[in-house]
């Protein structure tokens, strides 16, 4: 299970959180026009609860705690079974009954995620003939929302010796996203010698761009 997941991993949290919603439902099944639930699943977590208890004892060997873990496994799928077919998408079960059992009630509330307005750049090595790492850091945030720096869209371009250079981010022609921290670009024999510029903007999760950062450039090796 998951950190995510709404079904507790510890042994006595579980307990108590399937006893709780089991006892709600025992009240409100026939408002929400399902079946109580079944005596099957009632004998699963009397099980449960007996291989729990056998914990306590300190001479507990691996036999036991390998039935524990078997009677556990069954619980939870079968409550799990019941949940996700009986109450998650039942329209006569409310947000206010889900949280009463415990259960993750969704926000339906959109929210926003501000466009970036820090500036990112990168300081450049040469891990080896042909190719240039790119480092990705901040010049400066503005923002605490990680959502608003979700990654770097590295725009690049190669120019040759005599050409005019780029004048900033606008005139690159190739770019790149990427949400990691480094970047290795390689390159063509033929582009030895020749000099890489990059621009780098952060974009948020939804795709918006920010400002363009300082050009910096590199000859390729």
């Amino acid at each position: 299970m998951s950190r995510n997941d709404y079904i507790p991993s510890n042994d006595m949290k579980l307990l108590e959180w399937v006893r709780l919603l089991l006892a709600y439902v025992e009240i409100h099944y026939e408002r929400w026009r399902i079946m109580e639930p079944s005596e099957d699943l009632q004998a699963l977590l009397v099980e449960y609860t007996a291989r729990v208890t056998a914990m306590l004892n300190p001479n507990v060997g691996k036999v036991e705690i390998r039935e524990k873990n078997l009677a556990k496994a069954k619980l939870v799928k079968e409550i799990r079974g019941f949940v996700q077919g009986f109450i998650s998408r039942n329209p006569f079960v409310t947000e206010a009954d889900k949280l009463s059992m415990g259960l993750r009630v969704h926000d339906t509330i959109p929210t926003t995620v501000l466009d970036p307005v820090g500036l990112a750049t990168a300081d450049i090595t040469f891990p080896s003939s042909m190719q240039l790492m790119l480092h990705l850091k901040p010049v400066e945030k503005s923002q605490d929302d990680p959502r608003a720096y979700y990654g770097y869209r590295i725009y690049y371009s190669i120019y040759a010796q005599g050409e005019v250079p780029p004048k900033d981010g606008l005139d690159l022609r190739l770019s790149r996203f990427t949400r990691r921290s480094k970047e290795r670009f390689t390159f063509l024999p033929s582009d030895i010698g020749k000099t890489a510029y990059f621009s780098i903007r952060y974009e948020n999760s939804k795709g918006k761009a920010g400002p363009w950062g300082p050009m910096i450039f590199a000859i390729i090796p």
